[in-house]
């Protein structure tokens, strides 16, 4: 409580007597503004006018009984005492630090003005308080009043000026490309633009005065309830944040959904909630080619994995693949294999290919592949007996990433890469049985799934087929499907061994050996009768293949032009021979060459078994029964390399 100094004279309480007083007694009583004569010293409040009695809501007697410092709330106590400090000192001062004590919170500001006064010795202090949003009130009047009474001219041009505002605000939310509409702090649409009419299929009217949120924005785009609780453009306003949405949904009149972005902006008056201001933008399109783009990418990179994975085959066929590019052979065996290729590489139809191993089974696929409308597609081998059978399904049909242990990354299978082409299927009686019903599916349907996906892929893929065992056989034990294996014989070829077809040997070998020697850049020896003849007696269990081994081996070895074979001991095939009739018994006469021939495979066989040793025990001499001296020369004389 304001603690006050006691007065040295007690100020009279009497009602003035001269008419001058009295009007102004009457005057003090009658004025619109609470006032109060206090005396400071006593804390007791003197005289206070019928707007004081209302203000503080205590009657006239009721003034008598009180203290002046009770009329205030506590707290405000000490800005009471230093106001009043201030007035005795400098003979005025003003707060709104004041509130009276009980005061509902629906008083606004209040600004006092303490005036001291001494009178007959006493001093007195006069409060007057003001409502402050009140006297703006009437500051704002009189301004209206004076426009008023400046003349309708003025008012006139004051209307002009803000229609013209107005007016300019409509055509920028009209020339607006973006919709915008407001939102009142219930949700309540004030405005549309026309873009946003346009955008949304409604009329202005149709929307001013409605929730917006149940209009246009009541669903998510997968047609679930949008509760407006979740609503971004609500929560902007709410929380006095800007919030941007960057791909939802609006919903048109006509039930259609709007993809938009949009940006809420909260509005505020006197710090509180008004509403907001919604800008969007329709992204349909946009979207659209964003997936249409994602999409072309997908596919793009689908595309160069798939290319990267045929040129990795590709070039994998070319290190492995056989050094001729054409089928070569005069013999009938040939030719009938010549004559199924043509018949058979125009059409769609699936070959299978038997015959031994090294009978040229993958040449004649890849000349089928060649001659067909699929040659500018690739042809991809497989073959089935390298592939574990763990990996069977992955290699054939590909498998996405995570699918099982190791898969690291998505594959492609082969017959994925060899869509539109052809899937060349080495070795198939290796498939294993449990797998040979997911291959008959994808001959019967053109479809498959790679391992761990369940997208179903479409592919048009021909199957040439082949394999050095009989199949017949493999059905008949069960160990191969019978329909896969029907599915496969639609053209049977078969590829006749090379000891059948001992014409082709010479052309075979002269072509193996012009290839060995450009890749070996070695000078081409020449290819003699007797080593022709020498070819011609031997089996070739391992037929074209091993064929082309020995010739590079030879071409490796010879020397000054002349071809030594090192064939492999083993049956000979049976040789027309010129014979002479010498004391009952058939003899073969050998010409010269021949002879050294000879010679020198005897000499190589018998260094080869002592690793190359001449003299000593164990050497090649002991072996040959001859003298080291007269095998070193003969060494000599044959131009053999490293004897020792």
């Amino acid at each position: 409580m304001t603690t006050f100094r006691k007065p040295q004279t007690k100020a009279p309480r009497r009602e003035p007597e001269q008419p001058a007083l009295r009007r102004l007694a009457a005057c003090f009583g009658a004025h619109p503004l609470p006032h109060l004569l206090i005396s400071p010293f006593e804390n007791a409040v003197l005289i206070a006018n019928r707007a004081a009695e209302r203000h503080f809501g205590i009657d006239c007697e009721g003034f008598a009984h009180v203290k002046f410092s009770d009329l205030f709330e506590q707290d405000s106590i000490g800005f009471l005492h230093v106001a009043t400090q201030q007035a005795m000192s400098q003979g005025f001062a003003w707060t709104r630090a004041l509130r009276p004590a009980g005061a509902s919170d629906a008083i606004g500001a209040l600004e006092h003005c303490l005036v001291a006064e001494k009178s007959e010795g006493t001093l007195l202090i006069l409060m007057s308080i003001q409502d402050v949003d009140a006297h703006e009130r009437r500051s704002i009047d009189d301004e209206a009043d004076t426009m008023h009474r400046a003349g309708l001219s003025e008012w006139r041009r004051a209307e002009r000026f803000l229609r013209e505002i107005e007016r300019r605000h409509h055509l920028i939310l009209s020339a607006a490309g973006e919709g915008i509409y407001g939102v009142d702090a219930n949700g309540i649409t004030t405005f549309v633009n026309p873009a946003a009419e346009a955008m949304l299929g409604y009329r202005a009217d149709e929307l001013i005065g409605l929730e917006m949120h149940q209009k246009v924005h009541h669903k998510h785009s997968d047609g679930s309830h949008y509760p407006v609780h979740e609503c971004p453009i609500y929560n902007a306003f709410r929380s006095n944040k800007i919030t941007t949405v960057d791909d939802e949904c609006f919903w048109r009149k006509d039930g259609k959904p709007l993809r938009v972005e949009y940006t809420s902006t909260p509005l505020l008056e006197n710090g509180e909630a008004a509403g907001a201001v919604i800008v969007f933008r329709d992204i349909s399109q946009r979207k659209a080619d964003e997936e249409r783009l994602r999409g072309a990418l997908s596919e793009n990179a689908a595309l160069r994995e798939r290319l990267e994975k045929e040129n990795a085959y590709l070039q994998e066929q070319i290190l492995t693949q056989s050094n001729h590019h054409q089928i070569l052979g005069r013999s009938e065996a040939i030719q009938r294999i010549i004559r199924q290729i043509d018949v058979v590489a125009g059409t769609s139809a699936n070959v299978l290919i038997t015959g031994e191993s090294g009978t040229g089974k993958e040449l004649v696929a890849g000349a089928i592949h060649q001659a067909s409308a699929r040659t500018d597609r690739p042809l991809i081998r497989v073959n089935c007996a390298a592939v574990p059978r763990e990996l069977f399904e992955s290699e054939f049909f590909g498998h996405v990433r995570g699918s099982f242990s190791g898969a690291i990354r998505d594959r492609v299978g082969r017959f994925e890469l060899a869509d539109g082409g052809t899937l060349f299927l080495d070795e198939v009686g290796e498939i294993p049985l449990e797998l040979q019903s997911k291959l008959l599916r994808v001959l019967q349907e053109g479809s498959f799934e790679r391992v761990g996906e369940e997208k179903t892929r479409q592919v048009d893929v021909r199957i040439i087929a082949a394999t050095n065992r009989d199949l017949k056989a493999e059905v008949e034990q069960g160990r191969f499907r019978e329909d896969l294996f029907f599915r496969l014989n639609v053209f049977p070829i078969e590829c006749s061994p090379l000891r059948q077809r001992r014409d082709d040997i010479p052309l075979l070998a002269q072509h193996f050996l012009r290839l060995s020697c450009q890749r070996l850049n070695v000078a081409e020896p020449r290819l003699s009768r007797a080593n022709v003849e020498e070819l011609e007696r031997y089996t070739w269990p391992g037929n074209a293949r091993e064929l082309q081994n020995v010739i590079e081996r030879a071409a490796i070895l010879a020397r000054q032009g002349r071809l030594m074979f090192n064939l492999p001991a083993g049956p000979k095939a049976k040789q027309p021979t010129r014979e002479l009739p010498v004391a009952g018994v058939a003899s073969r006469i050998l010409t010269a060459a021949e002879m050294q021939d000879l010679e020198e495979r005897n000499i190589r066989a018998a260094l080869n078994l002592t690793g190359g040793r001449v003299a000593g025990p164990n050497g090649a001499a002991e072996l040959l029964a001859m003298k080291p001296q007269t095998l070193y020369s003969r060494l000599r004389k044959l131009d053999f390399a490293g004897s020792s």
